[in-house]
């Protein structure tokens, strides 16, 4: 399996959109509860280009496996060093090692961009993300009990740091 990692483009909007959206439908990785439109992830990514943070997608088979962003912790000057990432795989492409190269390139970057701190924050149901976060060195920072709602249940959200 040949995978390239790289900046995200026009064209591969929606199939990242295709990705997002069953997570949105199926899972807890993501607290949102309606799909997002083309728009919206256009907006997003648009939006992270402005402020100069990656956006980064996994092409395997010609096909987007996978993306890894990250953005600001929080909207406060003060934590302009730290950045909130986000990883996320088309559920056919887990397993493959393919989190593992898209976070690596996002650590890259981070240091590159002389970022000091990077937060994951992960539903504490999800131990395989707990787990392989902490293969690549976050350490669990903290949870927060019953900090998001979705499916009709209150649900946990468990803090990782990485220290760059």
């Amino acid at each position: 399996m040949s995978v390239i990692i790289r900046p995200v483009t026009e064209v591969d909007i929606p199939e990242v959109l295709e990705i997002i959206n069953y997570e949105i439908l199926n899972g807890v990785s993501i607290y949102d509860y309606a799909p997002r439109t083309l728009e919206q992830q256009q907006a997003i990514i648009l939006e992270k280009e402005t402020k100069n943070f990656p956006f980064l997608v996994a092409v395997s088979d010609g096909a987007i496996a996978g993306f890894a962003t990250y953005g600001d912790f929080r909207f406060k000057e003060g934590y302009r060093f730290t950045v909130e990432h986000s990883v996320y795989l088309h559920h056919e492409h887990q397993g493959k090692g393919l989190g593992k190269l898209l976070l690596g390139a996002l650590i890259k970057i981070a240091k590159e961009q002389q970022k000091h701190t990077m937060i994951a924050v992960i539903d504490a149901e999800n131990d395989g993300s707990i787990r392989f976060h902490q293969k690549m060195g976050f350490e669990i920072a903290g949870t927060l009990r019953e900090s998001g709602y979705k499916f009709d249940r209150w649900l946990d959200s468990v803090f990782l740091q990485l220290f760059l």
